[in-house]
């Protein structure tokens, strides 16, 4: 059950519980957080919640055997409009968040008062395929924001859209972004993925791997290695590790990309922008790359017949 981490790289391990019926993985994705966060300046409430998205959707997208992009997003109707965290098959990974300019933001606020405040915050979840068919489009979960916290937020969804019993325990600070995820393997007539098993064999080992989960504190998280926690939560029981993975932070704005997104503005409204600035300022909301468009580049825009495609923005126009 060892675990070697590499100094200073993020880590996500992935590990079974032999003849049991539960999967797991532990994440210290605090390299990448620390990325993310050298791009923004975020009230704490808002790192620490963003801080929790980024490790949850590593944790998600490494058990999807699927080649494309899973983005986790919270509209919420409070101070906090939105968090966004996307994250591609090779667990590359970028955040960020908006916030009302006006908003202030109590240091001791939670999820609910940020992004719920009146009862019309969305969680939602795509899954954006990277070898999409000629029409298809990317599958979207959209639930109520069902939860006082991002992990709770995210098991309820898990449960209703997915119908799997998942379990996160998450922590995010200015520095450290860690998080751990169990997850109930499907049963299906005395088999399991990991053991043949009885029903309640297989409920009897969730619910124990389960309370040993929940023995592990916020604090903890923040302040202990992934391998020590392994040793911790898990000693007695007998668990198998697979190699480990690697998120690293990696934006994917290209210039290609925002001139779509000034494409889908529309004509008038990038020719206003002109009119008014003498050139169109695009600064990327993930990793704060700047694009400057003048006429000539704006002409050649709307000159092209390529498609315009764009799932999220890659940033606002700067009037």
């Amino acid at each position: 059950m060892s675990i070697t981490p590499i100094i200073g790289q993020d880590t996500l391990q992935k590990f079974i519980f032999d003849n049991a019926a539960v999967r797991g993985e532990f994440i210290d994705i605090s390299a990448t957080w620390r990325e993310v966060l050298s791009r923004h300046a975020y009230p704490a409430p808002v790192k620490k919640l963003l801080g929790e998205m980024v490790a949850a959707a590593a944790l998600l997208s490494a058990n999807l055997k699927f080649n494309g992009s899973i983005i986790m997003q919270i509209h919420g109707d409070g101070p906090v409009r939105l968090l966004v965290v996307e994250c591609d098959a090779e667990l590359h990974l970028r955040a960020t968040a908006k916030i009302d300019p006006e908003a202030v933001i109590a240091d001791d606020a939670k999820l609910p008062s940020l992004l719920n405040a009146h009862g019309k915050g969305r969680f939602i979840i795509t899954l954006d395929p990277a070898d999409k068919m000629p029409g298809q489009q990317p599958y979207q979960g959209i639930v109520p924001l069902d939860g006082d916290d991002v992990g709770t937020v995210i098991e309820n969804y898990m449960l209703r859209s997915e119908q799997l019993d998942t379990k996160l325990w998450l922590a995010a600070d200015d520095n450290v972004s860690r998080g751990l995820l169990l997850q109930k393997l499907p049963y299906n007539g005395g088999k399991t993925e990991a053991a043949p098993l009885t029903e309640d064999e297989a409920l009897e080992t969730w619910n124990r791997a389960v309370i040993l989960g929940s023995t592990l504190k916020e604090e903890e998280l923040l302040s202990t290695t992934i391998d020590v926690l392994m040793q911790r939560l898990f000693w007695e029981e007998t668990i198998r590790v697979f190699d480990p993975l690697h998120p690293a932070f990696h934006c994917t704005c290209t210039r290609e990309k925002v001139g779509n997104m000034l494409k889908m503005l529309g004509r008038a409204e990038v020719d206003s922008v002109l009119e008014e600035q003498g050139h169109v300022g695009v600064n990327c909301d993930f990793c704060g790359q700047r694009y400057d468009y003048d006429k000539v580049d704006c002409a050649q825009l709307f000159a092209t017949d390529a498609p315009v495609e764009a799932l999220i923005p890659a940033g606002e126009v700067k009037h």
